[in-house]
């Protein structure tokens, strides 16, 4: 299977033509229909506004169109409503997204739950971690299944959209709504190595995807109302154009309450569900205004981006060459004021989890604040025996090469070093780590995580941090030069 999970920092994918043949479509609106009387000041600080919100909408639907919809994309998945499973532990022949994961296997599926619900069986999982997590068009992390969030146990949960009235069947354990007519939906499955590759296989048998209606013994389904899916352009997402995309996806999401009067506020410009062409209708002066305020919310996107501890809701803790980060993922309710950050978790790591499920530090430089490089040094960290991180599932640190953030080829196979390795501890109970290109010898190989030879960063990865990892953010001990 090929997969490309696409965000504005991972991967960029030309895209092609629609499919999907449109039953109803809503007219085109005009300039008077869609703008009201507002200046190209007012028009280009509105316009900033407009993108930031809009633009976790965009990616997501990026990836929805190349992984579920465009079926001549290199990232086709599948249609909707279908699993499609990763086979194998990832590995530095994977070059489809940046900083893949080495210590889980996925499931992947896109939901379409305009016409009905659509149900998931998730197998009894006792002995590992595992979490499907579900994803609505805002990126918002509408909720979870698994090791932390439901158990171990088999069970079947429904999946609803926006539209649905009904209840929960007998047979569910719990329904799951969501904002938005497509969900995006990720199984994550540990495996400890690849010997344990076909135990991971078995389990992914057991996930199931049905229709309300088939899981109710019903033989007749719905058909949804056709739609066009408008092609994905990348030029088109980063101009007045915009509104056209941001208006289709208006139409498939429930906009709450709170959040009616910003949407009086973007309609001055154009913006309204299911209008299309609305760009078109827009004067020149407005045109040229509306652009504007674009391209000064991507300069807000990249300034957030490089600094998100300035932004409200984040938390960022750095030092030791270490940087850890929460506040970028999570639920509707928290995330919902903080447009920005919301937008800054799409751009750098779309996707990602809440941070009780998952915590990523990234270390980047060493003890002397020097970038990693394995050409030039050796490296080792030294956990005493509490600094290990606290975690209910397992950590993990995974290595990477610099530029392209991919796994790195090495003589011992081993693109990760974490607590399920065979590692050696000392008699205090510390732990020294080996981060270089060459072996450190023999005896201490089973503590050496293979470096480039060249730049480098290390991810980190913590499933399942207690709550005195993430207050306050904990950070792995500084990498220092071997002496």
């Amino acid at each position: 299977m090929k997969l490309q999970v696409i965000s504005a920092a991972t991967l960029a994918v030309a895209l092609t033509a629609a499919c999907a043949k449109d039953e109803a479509a809503p007219s085109a609106v005009s300039a008077n229909e869609a703008v009201g009387a507002v200046s190209s000041k007012e028009a280009s600080a509105i316009a900033e506004e407009a993108y930031v919100y809009a633009f976790p909408m965009m990616e997501s639907y990026r990836t929805m169109y190349v992984q579920a919809i465009d079926r001549t994309a290199p990232g086709y998945l599948g249609p909707f409503n279908r699993l499609t499973h990763t086979t194998e532990l990832l590995g530095p022949d994977f070059k489809d997204i940046v900083r893949p994961n080495n210590d889980t296997m996925y499931s992947f599926a896109w939901l379409d739950l305009r016409s009905q619900p659509v149900v998931i069986t998730v197998p009894e999982v006792r002995d590992r971690y595992f979490s499907v997590q579900l994803v609505d068009m805002f990126t918002h992390n509408l909720g979870y299944l698994g090791t932390r969030a439901t158990g171990g146990e088999q069970g079947s949960y429904v999946i609803a959209g926006p539209q649905w009235q009904g209840t929960k069947p007998g047979d569910a354990k719990a329904v799951f709504r969501s904002e938005s007519n497509f969900v995006y939906c990720i199984i994550r499955i540990e495996a400890r190595g690849p010997d344990d590759v076909p135990a991971v296989r078995e389990l992914q048998k057991g996930a199931q995807l049905t229709p309300m209606n088939v899981f109710l013994g019903r033989s007749r389904v719905p058909a949804a109302n056709g739609i066009t899916f408008p092609a994905y352009d990348a030029l088109k997402a980063k101009s007045a154009g915009f509104i056209d995309l941001f208006n289709f996806l208006l139409a498939q999401v429930a906009i709450v309450p709170e959040e009616r009067a910003l949407m009086d506020r973007f309609a001055k410009i154009g913006v309204r569900p299911g209008a299309q062409a609305a760009s078109l209708g827009l004067t020149p002066e407005l045109r040229d205004a509306v652009g504007a305020g674009v391209g000064q919310g991507i300069m807000a996107l990249s300034e957030a981006a490089a600094d998100p501890g300035k932004l409200d809701g984040v938390t960022v803790r750095a030092a030791r060459g270490w940087e850890g980060v929460i506040g970028l993922f999570g639920s509707g309710a928290p995330m919902r004021p903080h447009y920005l950050a919301r937008a800054v978790g799409a751009m750098v790591g779309l996707y990602g989890n809440d941070p009780a499920e998952a915590y990523y530090p990234v270390g980047s430089r060493d003890a002397s604040g020097n970038p990693l490089d394995g050409s030039k040094h050796r490296y080792v960290m030294r956990f005493e025996k509490d600094e290990m991180p606290e975690v209910e599932a397992f950590w993990s640190m995974t290595m990477y090469s610099l530029p392209d953030q991919l796994m790195v080829e090495n003589p011992i196979g081993r693109y990760s070093i974490g607590d399920r390795s065979r590692l050696q501890y000392a008699q205090d109970g510390s732990l020294t780590i080996y981060v270089q290109h060459e072996s450190p010898g023999k005896k201490r190989e089973g503590n050496w995580l293979p470096a480039p030879d060249g730049p480098f960063s290390l991810q980190f990865r913590m499933y399942l941090p207690k709550p005195e990892t993430l207050d306050p953010l904990y950070l792995p001990p500084p990498i220092r030069i071997a002496k």
